[in-house]
């Protein structure tokens, strides 16, 4: 919740520097902002399925109205997409809680008659209402295969909104996941939840990084991206253990940070009319600040030192081999291992921009408006990110604190 409410500040820093939102409608943002911002706080405290479901619905409308505030084609068109596949998923979600609901007799999925109940019904039953139950956070982090809706959604729609959309839902829901996934591990039924969420996980890691190698389009990019991440998030839905819940605390709270660091920087290039890749040719001798700023938090999502996404995905790793050692899961193994090679591949796109930036030069003249703001954002966050690399026990020992249980 802490993670949701300092994403929502810096989404408001960023609005009231944005080009793309209306100041005819600026105070409607902001509520649906704050209604967004209060979905995403019930549902990470929500432990009955209702309350799980229309607090997600609270979080999911708020987003779709807030993905097209850019009032573009573009954005009209995401954010029908955006709605379209997100009401299908959660009526697959929602038929799902039915059935569940059926079978144990009780909403409460985090009590010990759910989970008694679903031991004594069919396995089959249990795993197809299971799966359709997890449709729908697997839509909201955006995981595969429910991703596809992200790019367009992200390239038409204004930069705040893109990095609250990249942060919030994908956090809130993963929360929920681990919590109905954990009440799902506690029965009897014959089902390996590791081996389908560690499969879940290298295919949303892979269509994420491979595809953003092909991006032109920086919003774009940052999509693919997101997808991206959401496979090593889903790492702590494959562990369950202590240790990957606090390596996914940290990991969110690093990736929170460095993603708002790309998405500020990037909304400073915009203002400059600047969001094509090749367009970045040359900005680094006009913009200093902002384009080093943007290098260390791209350096920061591939996980290079030395910053604290070097340190977060190492918690992230150790984490899963901890429970590979501890399991002696091959697929646990096959998963590092694609995680690590993931890692290097997401090198070659997250280091574009900075290549254009710092290494190509541009004919023509830069425009040159006012991004001191931004600047001043963005390097708060970077500073934070490479605080972090250098004292990772300063945000872990309040971590150890934390009672992440159902």
């Amino acid at each position: 919740r802490i993670l949701a409410d300092a994403a929502a500040v810096l989404t408001v820093l960023m609005a009231v520097r944005s080009k793309d939102l209306s100041e005819k409608f600026s105070s409607e943002f902001y509520v649906f902002l704050v209604s967004a911002v209060l979905g995403s706080h019930l549902l990470i405290m929500s432990t009955n399925l209702i309350m799980v479901f229309i607090s997600l619905e609270v979080l999911s409308i708020s987003s779709y109205i807030l993905a097209g505030y850019k009032f573009s084609r573009k954005g009209a068109e995401g954010s029908l997409k955006y709605f379209l596949f997100g009401s299908a998923a959660s009526a697959i979600m929602l038929y799902g809680f039915s059935i569940l609901f059926g079978i144990t007799g009780t909403l409460e999925f985090t009590s010990a008659t759910f989970t008694n109940n679903l031991s004594t019904n069919q396995s089959t039953l249990v795993i197809v209402a299971s799966m359709m139950a997890f449709a729908g956070f697997l839509y909201k982090i955006a995981a595969a295969p429910m991703h596809i809706w992200a790019p367009d959604v992200y390239e038409g729609s204004p930069m705040p909104v893109i990095a609250f959309l990249s942060v919030v839902p994908k956090l809130a829901g993963i929360v929920v996941l681990i919590k109905l996934v954990m009440a799902f591990a506690l029965t009897t039924v014959q089902f390996d939840w590791q081996l389908v969420f560690a499969i879940i996980a290298m295919i949303t890691i892979g269509i994420g990084n491979f595809s953003a190698l092909w991006q032109n389009n920086a919003k774009r990019m940052m999509a693919y991206s997101s997808i991206a991440q959401s496979g090593f998030l889903l790492i702590g839905v494959v562990c369950l253990t202590p240790q990957s819940m606090q390596a996914l605390l940290f990991y969110s709270a690093v990736y929170m940070a460095s993603n708002y660091a790309v998405f500020i920087a990037l909304q400073a290039f915009e203002k400059n009319s600047i969001v094509s890749i090749p367009l970045f040719s040359g900005v680094g001798r006009s913009f200093i600040v902002i384009s080093i700023v943007l290098l260390l938090a791209f350096v920061s999502l591939t996980g290079i030192p030395p910053t604290g996404g070097f340190t977060s995905k190492l918690f992230m790793f150790a984490s899963l081999w901890a429970s590979y050692e501890q399991t002696g899961k091959t697929i646990l193994l096959w998963l590092l291992v694609f995680g690590l090679l993931n890692t290097v591949v997401s090198l070659f796109y997250y280091l574009k921009i900075p290549y254009y930036t710092f290494l190509k030069t541009s004919g023509s003249t830069l425009p040159s408006e006012n991004t001191a703001f931004e600047n001043f954002l963005a390097v708060i966050l970077v500073t934070g990110i490479l605080f972090l690399f250098i004292r990772p026990d300063f945000l872990m020992g309040w971590l150890n604190t934390v009672n992440f249980v159902l």
